[in-house]
């Protein structure tokens, strides 16, 4: 089997389905992860203005001596930046790049129209080739649907075997927007990880509970973006395209869903996120 698996997002760009995301990542551990992913075979890269890892990304992506063209950036757009007229530019200019592969409004706070018409103002432009949302629920979602020139392509939001979304996915799928998963592992909830079913599949296809965890995500359509700083679970997180999941195992799976979030957006966490400024990066 190939090494990677691809969508076609509803503007003809094919998307890595397995990425390395750098949530939570130290500059100079985003660096170090990102050049180890891109040499085990990652292509999709995923990281946002606020995880202040951005320009890291940039030399990471230089550094492994892989042709920009061959790599899935994925960023995304703070709050405090959606009405900033240039704040495209200024992450084009932290990531050392010409252009973004997926480009995605990170809350629904703030001023988040304005933001997407700066996404779909760069994309126009040729700057960025794909826009989304990330963290937007179906009423949110409608709502830029309704005023949208570009439409989303992406939605990135928590997803995972106790949280498996199937009524926001069969909306996104009528709409033709693809779901990407955060916490693809739960949060690294041992109860999540260790549950009988992915220990028995696990034994069975000499793969670890989290590489079947993976496995069914993409299974399930899901695009999926764990991220690690250890370089052996980076490795072991993209070795997932040599075995396959039979239906009867994927079902199985599904009835472990339990609509248990371990994010919950409230009122005052967006005002919050509208005010925060992340920092400035220090340049290296």
């Amino acid at each position: 089997m190939s090494n990677q698996m691809y969508v076609k997002l509803n503007n003809g760009v094919e998307m890595p389905m397995v990425g390395i995301g750098t949530f939570m990542l130290s500059p100079d551990e985003a660096e170090t992860s990102c050049v180890s992913a891109l040499q085990d075979g990652y292509r999709l890269i995923d990281t946002a203005n606020a995880y202040v890892n951005e320009k890291a990304v940039g030399r990471a992506m230089k550094k492994s001596g892989i042709a920009r063209e061959e790599i899935f950036l994925e960023t995304k757009l703070w709050p405090s930046f959606y009405n900033q007229s240039d704040a495209v530019e200024k992450t084009l200019q932290r990531l050392d790049t010409d252009y973004i592969d997926l480009l995605l409004i990170h809350q629904p706070a703030g001023d988040y129209i304005a933001g997407y018409r700066l996404m779909e103002k760069a994309y126009k432009e040729g700057k960025v080739k794909a826009i989304g949302l990330s963290n937007f629920n179906e009423e949110q979602i409608r709502e830029i649907l309704s005023v949208c020139e570009v439409k989303p392509t992406v939605l990135q939001t928590e997803t995972h075997p106790y949280s498996q979304e199937k009524g926001l996915k069969d909306f996104l799928e009528k709409e033709e927007i693809v779901i990407q998963a955060w916490y693809p592992l739960g949060h690294g909830d041992a109860g999540l990880i260790q549950e009988p079913v992915f220990s028995r599949l696990a034994e069975k296809y000499g793969k670890s509970n989290a590489q079947i965890i993976l496995r069914w995500h993409v299974q399930a359509g899901n695009v999926v973006i764990p991220g690690s700083k250890n370089p052996d679970h980076i490795r072991d997180n993209f070795d997932l395209f040599d075995f396959e999941l039979t239906a009867e195992e994927m079902k199985e799976i599904q009835t472990l869903n339990q609509d248990k979030r371990y994010y919950t957006s409230t009122p005052e966490l967006l005002k919050s996120y509208a005010e925060m400024v992340p920092p400035v990066e220090a340049q290296k």
